[in-house]
């Protein structure tokens, strides 16, 4: 072969690298502004942060930016956060970005709570669309309670009650049963649901759940269907009672006077990166719920040793109890808390419609 054609080779292969690079990351404006952010991500030992959002900030983004953006970037935990101060701290400046859950943020708007209430939705195709629908109304709310520019919406696995009832023979448990049970919650709205069946609400932080259910100080928990084997629940408790309370609504806001002071290059690079990002962690979500499912009891589960939980399968007797307790104590709660009118029929026009349910004064 002479060099002529070796040099051909040479230059086509090259064309071929930059291609593929430029398919992979896109082109860079040179008018892009150097930036590191501030940012909080969720909780260290549960796989979004540990597979998305830390990674994207950390690598993906410098990547992508070729150098210009950069982040300093920290889980909840890292920075001994609990989460429900995290959009107070960014309102303040404290932080550039966060993510989070907005049943932990919606202290000072119970609109933002209307994302995620408590059994109204068991479908994660059905919630994921209730969400979109619900999207401007929680931009509006983040802009106005906590100027804050929403970019991403996404979820977890789904929400389900973790008890300890000690003996593993038991194989049914009907909701009724919960009656004056410590259920361990994070939301108000998860709290109405537990008072609705009869249970007494505790509100814990989720990384001091697992020693306040060894202690005694909750008989139950709340949460994620595969954070709570990544937490190690199924080391403290006996049962997984599979009634899916909602998908635990969560987002990513940057602090309003930082995405303003971005230049349009950067705000179009977030708003396509953070499209496909978004986009992962739906798909993620979808299959960690298989994951957790199998993982809490006897597999198989591809995270490690199964949890062994007995799985208590809701009975029609159950789901027509999650139907009234939805219907009479956490609409009508979460209706009054909201207070007006407007707040009310914007949910019935997009969430309410979508889900079948209707809220009411």
């Amino acid at each position: 072969m002479n060099f002529e054609k070796l040099r051909n080779i040479a230059v086509g292969l090259a064309v071929m690298v930059a291609l593929a690079f430029t398919v992979s990351t896109g082109p860079v404006s040179a008018e892009m502004k150097k930036k590191e952010f501030k940012v909080v991500g969720t909780w260290s030992f549960l796989d979004h942060w540990k597979e998305r959002e830390g990674p994207f900030w950390k690598e993906r983004l410098p990547k992508l930016s070729g150098g210009k953006l950069t982040a300093n970037a920290k889980s909840q935990t890292e920075l001994g956060l609990s989460g429900f101060e995290i959009m107070r701290l960014l309102k303040l400046g404290v932080f550039d970005a966060v993510h989070g859950v907005t049943t932990y943020v919606a202290q000072d708007s119970p609109a933002i709570e209307g994302a995620d209430l408590a059994g109204v939705i068991q479908d994660l195709g059905l919630y994921r669309k209730a969400n979109e629908a619900y999207r401007d109304i929680l931009a509006r709310e983040f802009e106005q309670k906590y100027g804050a520019k929403l970019l991403m919406i996404y979820a977890w696995p789904s929400q389900q009650l973790f008890c300890n009832l000690g003996d593993k023979s038991i194989k049914s448990y009907p909701l009724s049963k919960l009656k004056g049970k410590k259920i361990r919650t994070y939301s108000t709205t998860l709290g109405d649901f537990i008072e609705g069946v009869g249970g007494s609400a505790v509100t814990i932080a989720f990384a001091e759940v697992v020693p306040a259910l060894q202690k005694g100080v909750a008989d139950c928990g709340l949460t994620g269907i595969l954070p709570a084997y990544n937490a190690k629940w199924w080391q403290v408790v006996t049962h997984n009672i599979r009634v899916k309370l909602g998908y635990a609504s969560s987002f990513l806001a940057m602090n309003l006077k930082v995405w303003n002071g971005l230049d349009s290059d950067t705000k179009a690079f977030f708003n396509k990166h953070l499209a496909d990002l978004e986009e992962e962690m739906w798909a993620a979500t979808a299959k960690n719920d298989e994951i957790g499912t199998n993982c809490n009891a006897a597999g198989p589960c591809p995270k490690g040793e199964p949890g062994g939980m007995v799985p208590i399968i809701p009975t029609a007797e159950d789901k027509a109890t999650l139907k009234n307790v939805v219907e009479n104590f956490v609409l009508k709660r979460w209706a009054k808390r909201c207070g007006t009118q407007k707040c009310v029929d914007e949910w019935n026009e997009t969430i309410g419609k979508i889900s079948g349910m209707k809220a009411s004064l």
